[in-house]
C-alpha cells in the first residue's frame, strides 16, 4: 500500500536566487513583524490550516532543517554573511491549501495542479506544488492512493533534498528490478521468421540501414521493461507504440547510435527517451553535478514539453531527477537545481554553454546524448554551440539524433557525431504526415487577411485551436488585433519577444482549449504535441520546405487527421519547384497560377539542365574517351 510523505520543501531561504529574494531584501526582524500582521490579517481564513501546521500533521515545516539542512544548503549558496540571522527566524507552517499560497513571479517555480507558486517539491513524484491540498490531489491523479494521507502523517525522512533516495523508498521497492536490467529480444520477436519481420516493417513504413539492426518490438511489453516504467507509460496514456517507436526503442536500448527520420507527431520523443532513460537507471550519479544522459533541442517550448513527458516516465523510480537548462528563465534556480544529484539535462545549447563556463555540470560522466530536431541544431548559429558542447563528452557514448527532416548536407555533418549508426526512416522521409489535408491557395498579400477570415468563418474547415504561423513577431501581433476585432474569436499571439511566462501560460491554454485561435512565428513550428489543433494555416509560406514540413505537422500530431492550408503568390516564387515536387506526389490540388508561373517553368528547365549535365559528367575511361571527345567538339561549334 502507498505511504505518502511528507512535502519536501522547495529551497531554503537563504538558497533562493536573486529573483526570489528581490521583494524580501530586509532585516529578519522586519520580516518577522511582517509575517505576524500577514497571520493577524489571515487568521480567521487560515486558522485550521495553522492549527494542524502547528501539531505537525503536515509532517514538514520550512525550518525543520535549520540544523542540519541550512548549513548544506548555505554551503550551496554564494550566501550573504547573515545564517546566523536566518537561523533564529521563526519556524513557518507549510501550506495546507492552495488559497494561502501566493501566485508565481515570472520563471518561479509553478505548482502541477493549479498554477500557483510551486513552494514545495512533492517527495514521490518530484514535481512543483503549492501546498498539501494540491499534494493529495497531485497523488490522487498520479494513481498513488487518495492523497488524503498527506495531511495526517508526519515526515520520517526530513528533508533530505539533495542526498540520494534509497531505491526502496523512492520507487516502494522497484529499485531491486530497476537495477539489473538490461534488453533482451523476446522471445515472441525471436520466433518470427525474417520474412515476417521484413513484411512488418514494409506495411509500417520502416526503413533501416546498418549492421546487426535489432527487430522492431509489436508492444511495450516486449522490451521487458520494470513493472514501475510499464505502470507510468500506461499512465501517461502511451498503450501501444508507433512505428518509430517500434523500431528506434529496441535498437537504442542495445546502446547503438542512431539517426533517425520520421514524420512530424509518430512519436519521436519517447523513442528517445525511453533509452535515455533505462540508461540513467543503469548508471549511478557519480556526483551532484555529473549528470547520466544530455537531452539538446533547439527551443525553449520543446525543451520543456520534453521535460514534462521525462518526469511522466521516471516517476517513482529511484534516484531519478530531471533539469531544464533553457534560456529566458533565470539562471540561479537553474544553478540550485544542478545541485540535487541530477540524472537527465533537457538543456538549449546557449545556456547549457553559460552554465559549462560556471563549471557548474561536468558532462565527462555523460553516457547518452539526444540531439533532437538535429537539422536545425547543426545549422549555422547551433553547429558550433553544439559541437562546443559536444566536446565536453566523452567519445564513449551513445548519440540518438532525431527530426522530421534530415537533408542530405546535415546527414553527412550528423554522420560525423554518430559510430557505426542505425539509420532508420518512418514512412517517406523530409515529406509531410500522410495524416495531413494539404491546400495550397493563391492568394495576394492584399487579400490575406480577407481569406483568413473566410476560413475562420467556414463551419466546413474551422475547427478550433486554429494555428496561424506568420513570419513575424509584429506581423503576429497585428494580425491578433484584426482577428479579435473582425471575427470575435478568442485570439492570442506567441512569438520570441513574449516572457516565457506569458509563452507557457498561451502554451498551456491552448492545450486546454482557452484559446481559439493562435498567431504564432516559428516559436510552435517543431516538435510541440498540439494534440488537439486540427487546422493549420500557414498564413506566410515558410522560408524553406523542411520548416514548412515541420509546421504543416501540427496539424497531425500521435496519427490524427488535420488540415493544413498553405496561402502562396509570387514572394514565395523561389520556392515554386520544390513545393510542386514535395506536394504533388500527396495527391493534393495546386493552385493553377503556381503551375503556370514561368518562374516555375524557369526552374523546371534548369533542373532539367542540372540532371543532363550530371549524366554527361561521367567517369572518363578507355572506352568513352572517343565519345567524350566528340561531344566536346560538337558543343564548340
Amino acid at each position: 500500500m502507498f505511504m505518502p510523505r511528507a512535502l519536501k520543501v522547495k529551497r531554503p531561504v537563504q538558497a533562493s536566487s536573486q529573483v526570489l529574494n528581490k521583494k524580501s531584501k530586509t532585516d529578519p526582524e522586519e520580516r518577522k513583524d511582517d509575517g505576524k500582521e500577514e497571520a493577524g490579517e489571515d487568521k480567521d481564513k487560515t486558522q485550521d490550516e495553522t492549527i494542524q501546521a502547528d501539531g505537525h500533521s503536515a509532517g514538514l515545516t520550512e525550518s525543520s532543517v535549520s540544523e542540519d539542512g541550512h548549513k548544506s544548503a548555505s554551503s550551496d549558496t554564494d550566501g550573504d554573511g547573515d545564517d546566523d540571522e536566518e537561523d533564529e527566524e521563526e519556524e513557518e507552517p507549510v501550506k495546507s491549501f492552495k488559497k494561502s499560497q501566493r501566485w508565481p513571479e515570472p520563471g518561479e517555480p509553478v505548482c502541477v495542479m493549479c498554477g500557483r507558486y510551486g513552494e514545495y517539491i512533492c517527495d514521490s513524484t518530484d514535481n512543483d506544488v503549492c501546498s498539501l491540498e494540491c499534494k493529495a490531489k497531485h497523488l490522487a491523479d498520479m494513481g498513488m492512493g487518495t492523497g488524503a494521507d498527506v495531511f495526517n502523517r508526519k515526515d520520517e525522512h526530513g528533508d533530505k533534498r539533495t542526498q540520494p533516495q534509497h531505491p526502496a523508498a523512492a520507487a516502494g521497492g522497484a529499485g531491486e528490478s530497476v537495477a539489473g536490467y538490461s534488453y533482451r529480444e523476446d522471445r515472441f520477436i525471436s520466433s518470427l521468421t525474417e520474412e515476417q519481420v521484413q513484411r512488418i516493417k514494409q506495411e509500417l513504413g520502416i526503413e533501416t540501414q546498418g549492421s546487426d539492426v535489432r527487430r522492431p518490438i509489436i508492444e511495450f511489453e516486449h522490451c521487458g521493461f520494470p513493472a514501475t516504467l510499464n505502470g507510468n507509460l500506461k499512465k501517461a496514456g502511451y498503450e501501444a507504440p508507433t512505428p518509430v517507436q517500434m523500431q528506434m526503442v529496441p535498437v537504442g536500448l542495445t546502446g547503438r547510435d542512431v539517426i533517425a527520420s520520421a514524420d512530424t507527431g509518430s512519436g519521436k520523443t519517447v523513442a528517445f527517451l525511453l533509452p535515455v532513460v533505462v540508461r540513467a537507471l543503469e548508471k549511478p550519479t557519480h556526483s551532484a553535478s555529473s549528470p547520466v544522459a544530455l537531452i539538446l533541442t533547439p527551443t525553449r517550448e520543446l525543451a520543456i514539453q520534453i521535460e514534462r513527458q521525462a518526469k511522466e516516465l521516471v516517476m517513482g523510480l529511484p534516484n531519478m531527477r530531471t533539469a531544464l537548462l533553457v534560456g529566458g528563465m533565470p539562471l540561479p534556480p537553474q544553478l540550485h537545481r544542478l545541485k540535487s544529484s541530477i540524472k537527465i539535462i533537457i538543456a538549449t545549447p546557449g545556456r547549457l554553454l553559460e552554465i559549462l563556463k560556471q563549471k557548474a555540470v561536468q558532462l565527462d560522466k555523460v553516457k547518452v546524448v539526444v540531439v533532437d530536431e538535429v537539422d536545425t541544431m547543426l545549422k549555422m548559429g547551433f553547429q558550433q554551440q553544439v559541437l562546443e558542447v559536444l566536446e565536453q563528452v566523452t567519445e564513449e557514448r551513445q548519440t540518438l539524433l532525431a527530426s522530421a527532416t534530415i537533408p542530405t548536407g546535415t546527414e553527412e555533418l550528423a554522420a560525423r557525431l554518430v559510430r557505426d549508426p542505425v539509420r532508420i526512416a518512418i514512412g517517406e522521409k523530409n515529406q509531410p504526415c500522410a495524416n495531413i489535408r494539404q491546400i495550397l491557395l493563391w492568394v495576394e498579400e492584399p487579400s490575406k487577411k480577407k481569406k483568413l477570415f473566410e476560413i475562420l468563418n467556414d463551419s466546413k474547415l474551422y475547427q478550433p485551436p486554429v494555428v496561424v504561423f506568420v513570419d513575424c513577431k509584429l506581423g503576429a501581433d497585428l494580425l491578433c488585433e484584426a482577428v479579435a476585432k473582425v471575427t470575435g474569436l478568442n485570439t492570442v499571439a506567441i512569438h520570441s519577444d513574449k516572457s516565457q511566462w506569458e509563452r507557457n501560460r498561451i502554451l498551456r491554454g491552448l492545450l486546454d482549449g482557452d484559446f481559439e485561435v493562435v498567431i504564432s512565428t516559428g516559436v510552435l513550428g517543431r516538435g510541440l504535441d498540439l494534440v488537439n489543433v486540427r487546422l493549420v494555416v500557414n498564413f506566410d509560406m515558410p522560408n524553406t520546405m523542411d520548416e514548412y514540413v515541420h509546421q504543416v505537422g501540427r496539424a497531425g500530431r500521435l496519427g490524427h487527421r488535420g488540415t493544413a492550408i498553405t496561402f502562396l503568390n509570387n514572394n514565395n516564387k523561389r520556392l515554386f519547384l520544390e513545393v510542386v515536387n514535395r506536394v504533388k506526389p500527396t495527391g493534393s490540388i495546386l493552385p493553377p497560377q503556381l503551375l503556370n508561373s514561368p518562374h516555375l517553368h524557369e526552374q523546371q528547365r534548369k533542373e532539367k539542365q542540372r540532371v543532363k549535365q550530371k549524366l554527361d559528367d561521367v567517369l572518363v575511361t578507355k572506352n568513352n574517351l572517343l565519345d567524350i571527345i566528340r561531344k566536346h567538339d560538337r558543343r564548340k561549334k
